[in-house]
């Protein structure tokens, strides 16, 4: 038998003005995801990193609530929790441990990684399995020259003792391949890193389907240099994924504005 969702308050007014706007952006970008398909039933994650004028000098962050779709997320279900997990708006649903283990750990570890997503999409996680893993040959793979970096498995993401070694494999670098398990990006807010993680699962699409059907042509280095510099998607001037985000927003918008509430 099919159960509703409880009917819970809406948070507009009851939060921090910049919490809000924080909440609106990513419960959108859930449906976003959902639209996309780049859902697993009800796994992985998409963090915000509050800024301190809601938290001050604590990191604090918002994550989907375990056990909804990304469908069913919505501004005021989302859950606030510190870097140590503690649930601090008082919401009655659990945080799954695999998601706030890496997220916080990034979160913590990294001062530009204001928004984390983390996907296991057919293709990212067919790429993570790949001997080699994302290789330099089409369109999308040159846009992310010396931006990808690759983190070893080492089972499902829920002892914090990973978090040091999943740092030093990540670096700088904001796209990642998870080997084994799928995708992950960073970035200084959510439509920047929205732009990374469409470009990296755009990557992978590709080149499942190019070696599905023989030899892919090579990207040189020096080729691949400049189409990374040239890429608007990253590029401050150009909205860094923002008008990206945006037009996909008002698609979902024209279907359900439910997550605003």
């Amino acid at each position: 038998m099919s159960q509703s969702l409880p009917m819970l308050p809406s948070l507009r007014g009851q939060v921090h003005p910049d919490e809000w706007t924080a909440r609106l952006e990513l419960a959108a970008c859930y449906r976003v995801f959902a639209m996309l398909g780049w859902t697993e039933m009800i796994y992985n994650h998409i963090t915000v990193r509050l800024p301190a004028s809601v938290s001050g000098s604590e990191k604090q962050f918002l994550i989907n609530p375990f056990g909804l779709h990304y469908s069913e997320v919505t501004a005021s279900n989302l859950v606030k929790i510190n870097a140590q997990g503690r649930v601090l708006d008082g919401s009655k649903f659990p945080v799954n441990p695999a998601g706030f283990t890496v997220h916080a750990a990034i979160h913590e570890g990294l001062d530009g990684a204001h928004c984390v997503m983390h996907t296991h999409t057919t293709a990212g996680v067919a790429v993570a399995c790949l001997q080699g893993g994302l290789q330099q040959t089409n369109f999308y793979t040159a846009q992310l020259h010396d931006m990808v970096a690759y983190h070893d498995f080492e089972g499902i993401t829920i002892h914090a003792d990973e978090a040091p070694r999943l740092l030093k494999s990540i670096g700088n670098k904001p796209a990642v391949i998870l080997r084994n398990h799928g995708l992950l990006a960073w970035g200084q807010n959510l439509s920047h890193t929205f732009a990374i993680l469409w470009t990296l699962q755009r990557a992978c699409e590709i080149q499942m389907a190019t070696f599905s059907m023989g030899l892919a042509i090579p990207v040189s280095e020096a080729i691949a240099a400049k189409c990374t510099q040239d890429a608007l998607q990253f590029n401050p001037n150009h909205g860094a994924g923002r008008d990206v985000l945006d037009a996909l927003v008002r698609q979902v918008n024209r279907i359900d504005e439910s997550y605003a509430t």
